[in-house]
């Protein structure tokens, strides 16, 4: 089947899922800044480093470095970029579909490392939707703005029929109790296992269905193709965490919910949270019950946390500019040697030891930050927000 039958075949299949009542129509944007509640603000200065090696003799090594934005979650600031050993100026630019920012670079017959460094800072807050799922009202039909968030992929949040299948069960079985989306999200807790070995690093809806387990990526892709499926427009957001560990780069789910906007979830964070806390001997059962609801009805209301910034948004995409191929997604950055890309390092795999490229960064915050997806005692004031 081409390409271009399957994605018609899909809309067909997913239009079949779609709930729908009357709404604002008219006012409904994919431009629309968060609408969150915003608090705990952190200032980090941030010192950003990639070391890429091209394979011997490459003739042209070029690199996409991602350019974070500023919005209603983060402000970003103090940019500067240089390279070593060889000096290369970037070329910036906007890809067309998401308006995600790159700096672009080529280096002509590269001989040994390239270091990119990217020195900025960012200001980050936390999010706080408190999303109601009575209060969400899908319009008659979505704008034709949101198709890019709504269409079946060919390379990430592919709509296929397990994901169909999935939705339809979770719609026919009346849910848990919080709502579809977060149907979805405990189905995903529930089912799947989490795992750096067996990941796909490029956001593979498919994994999931396939493999039984993967890492932040594939958790978000799933929810985003059974999210569609249902009628909601979704994203998978990629960012970097400011705390040290193996691979900087995670990624969070975003769902288009009226009259909310885009609300951010993070559902494989959350189900390691809520492993942590049942493993915890240090804990009473009803302490556990107590945490892994709260886990829960935290991910449920829509939060974003202040140790996370986000740099690229959307899925399948051309870069700007071009790449040989669309990305599913970019983690770090994405390189090319000849035309080919270099593949996608995961030093959180115990088993993985070459890498074509690597990062190293240091961060400074203005003040001393906890992640929330590690401190119990974040559950607890949660309640008081």
């Amino acid at each position: 089947m081409n390409c271009r039958m399957f994605a018609l075949t899909a809309t067909i299949a997913t239009a079949a899922l779609v709930r729908v009542s009357a709404g604002g129509d008219d006012a409904l944007s994919p431009a629309q800044d968060y609408q969150a509640r915003r608090t705990d603000p952190v200032v980090y200065d941030i010192d950003f480093s990639v070391v890429v090696t091209a394979p011997y003799k490459t003739k042209l090594l070029r690199v996409w470095l991602p350019i974070p934005p500023s919005d209603y979650g983060q402000e970003f600031s103090a940019s500067r970029i240089e390279t070593f050993p060889a000096e290369v100026r970037p070329q910036i630019g906007d890809e067309p579909l998401y308006g995600n920012r790159f700096a672009y670079f080529e280096f002509a017959n590269p001989q040994g490392g390239q270091i990119i460094r990217h020195r900025f800072q960012m200001k980050v807050w936390e999010l706080h939707w408190n999303v109601d799922e009575k209060r969400i009202v899908m319009p008659k039909s979505w704008p034709s703005t949101f198709d890019v968030y709504r269409r079946n992929e060919e390379n990430a949040v592919a709509i296929t029929d397990g994901h169909l299948a999935v939705a339809q069960s979770l719609r026919s079985a009346g849910g848990f109790v919080n709502g579809e989306l977060a149907d979805v999200m405990e189905y995903t807790r529930r089912t799947f296992r989490y795992d750096h070995q067996n990941a796909s690093l490029r956001g593979d809806s498919r994994h999931l269905i396939e493999q039984k387990q993967g890492h932040c990526s594939d958790y978000h892709s799933f929810c985003a193709a059974v999210g569609r499926a249902m009628g909601y427009p979704t994203r998978i957001t990629y960012g970097l965490n400011t705390f040290a560990k193996a691979s900087p780069s995670h990624c969070k789910l975003e769902a288009f919910l009226p009259p909310y906007g885009w609300v951010s979830f993070d559902v494989s964070e959350t189900q390691k949270l809520a492993t942590a806390i049942e493993a915890d001997n240090s804990l009473s059962g009803e302490d556990k019950k107590k945490l892994v609801a709260e886990a829960l009805r935290r991910r449920d209301s829509g939060f974003r946390d202040n140790c996370w910034f986000l740099q690229t948004r959307g899925s399948d995409y051309d870069l700007a500019p071009p790449a040989g191929r669309r990305v599913p997604v970019v983690r770090t950055i994405y390189a090319e040697a000849d035309g080919k890309p270099l593949a996608d390092p995961d030093p959180s795999n115990p088993q993985q030891r070459e890498f074509a490229w690597m990062v190293v960064m240091k961060i400074r915050a203005d003040r001393e930050v906890e992640y929330p997806f590690a401190n119990y005692r974040s559950l607890d004031s949660e309640t008081e927000r």
